[in-house]
């Protein structure tokens, strides 16, 4: 699938290096950025791009990199989308801001319309519109505190939430997000998750211990609200156990808690659903929306109950750039995109092209430990030599090198987990099969050099 809006945004959709990797062009790039740029933010890999388009990367130097990365799940309709540059394009030349809760435009409304059309559950909803997932997650908590009039925030266990102070604060991991930082926001409380391949739980026994730690460390009457992944994300695309999530959903929904949805990573088409909550028959009280919804626009929202959306006091909710009228024209886009290329069915295929591939690279290498994600989300976890079957040691210095080797040779692969021993795979929903198959080869000369 490659767009063909205009040959300035078309790109071969093949892997080519033609320089040593990053090039002299991002060479001299990073030199500029380490003089003006501070260190807390961070580079993966020092390659500056110029053009990208479908699931091809180009940098300064002209290399081609497969990117399996998708911005961290953004360009999940692909880079540079025909329908979402025509779109963003065609709102640039009528109106770029105005601030919908000053004099309101019809995007904004139209896309609160898909999101509440798509979003689990048949009952009423509206939806407030805001630039980040952090502020979506921000925006969310506030919401379930007004409703529920309590405090305690409930996460789980290896969660990731955002960068802000709230946010932080309902983060697992520490170092490098909130090191330093603090203090943070009060009344978050972690409880223990399900993680099938570490504990060995069933969803009845994982959510009666989740459940069990909540109330006797909070008390259910105390809590306004419990965030959850339906897959989580940075902390290695940990897929529950099945009935997990019902279990914990029922329990808030009997105890007067808010369930939220946080699918900043994981809606948006991305694992063959809208939205993930779909594969686990969960209907959240409020969803979460960021990253793949407008393209690579800047926007993200809060779906949920009219009643529970509704308890914040009119001026209560909004933020200068919220809503803007070129990211909701992207973001209606890339809904009409994902009805018109099938793109449901499209997540499901490279669901199948990556486990298969990965299956048989884990028949070679005892360093896979689990295989595990759905759709167009799919991760494998790294364990020492000979521990996979028993104490399933972390090995992150054979990710680090597998990234590393990978980015060498025009794969761009990400790394994730407590532990950073996590290999995710996230690529756009436009990728080939043909691409896939030819970064898969690359994993596997990657791998075959750690033996």
């Amino acid at each position: 699938m490659t767009d063909t809006l205009n040959s300035s945004y078309t790109v071969a959709q093949e892997r080519k290096v033609v320089t040593a990797i990053p090039g002299p062009q991002s060479i001299a790039l990073h030199e500029r950025r380490l003089a003006v740029v501070p260190v807390g933010v961070g580079t993966a890999l020092p390659i500056y791009i110029e053009k990208a388009n479908g699931a091809i990367l180009v940098d300064a130097d002209g290399n081609q990199f497969i990117d399996l990365g998708a911005g961290i799940g953004v360009t999940t309709v692909g880079h540079t989308s025909a329908r979402v540059i025509e779109a963003a394009a065609a709102q640039l030349g009528k109106v770029t801001h105005t601030l919908f809760t000053v004099t309101p435009y019809e995007e904004y409304v139209r896309v609160a319309e898909l999101l509440a059309q798509h979003t689990p559950g048949d009952f009423a909803k509206k939806t407030v519109l805001v630039n980040s997932g952090a502020e979506a997650v921000e925006n969310a908590v506030k919401i379930a505190r007004k409703y529920t009039r309590r405090t305690g925030v409930a996460v789980l266990e290896h969660a990731y939430h955002g960068r802000t102070n709230l946010t932080m604060a309902m983060n697992f991991k520490a170092a490098p997000y909130s090191t330093g930082f603090g203090p943070f926001a009060g009344d978050v409380y972690r409880a223990p998750n399900s993680y099938p391949y570490h504990d060995g739980l069933t969803g009845a026994e994982a959510a009666a211990r989740t459940i069990g730690y909540l109330e006797k460390t909070v008390g259910a009457y105390d809590l306004a609200c419990l965030v959850v992944e339906p897959i989580q994300g940075e902390g290695g695309f940990v897929v529950p156990a099945e009935g997990y999530l019902p279990a914990l959903q029922q329990w808030c929904t009997d105890n007067g808690i808010v369930f939220i949805a946080d699918e900043i990573q994981s809606g948006m088409a991305r694992t063959g659903a809208y939205f993930a909550s779909e594969h686990f028959g969960l209907v959240p009280d409020l969803v979460l929306s960021a990253k793949g919804i407008a393209g690579g626009l800047p926007l993200a929202g809060v779906t949920g109950r009219a009643e529970i959306m509704d308890s914040a006091l009119p001026g209560g909710l909004g933020g200068t750039f919220g809503g803007n009228p070129v990211a909701a024209a992207a973001a209606v886009a890339v809904f009409e995109q994902i009805e018109s290329d099938n793109l449901l069915a499209e997540a499901t295929r490279i669901e199948q092209t990556l486990v298969t591939g990965l299956e048989e690279l884990a028949s070679k290498y005892d360093i896979i430990g689990d295989i595990r994600g759905i759709g167009a989300m799919i991760a494998i976890e790294l364990v020492q030599p000979g521990t996979g079957a028993t104490t399933k040691e972390p090995n992150p210095k054979a990710v680090d090198a597998i990234v590393a080797y990978a980015a060498s040779q025009g794969v761009l692969v990400l790394n994730a987990g407590t532990y950073g021993n996590i290999v995710r795979f996230l690529p756009s929903l436009a990728i080939s099969d043909a691409l896939l198959t030819d970064a898969l080869s690359v994993i596997d000369d990657a791998m075959a050099t750690l033996r």
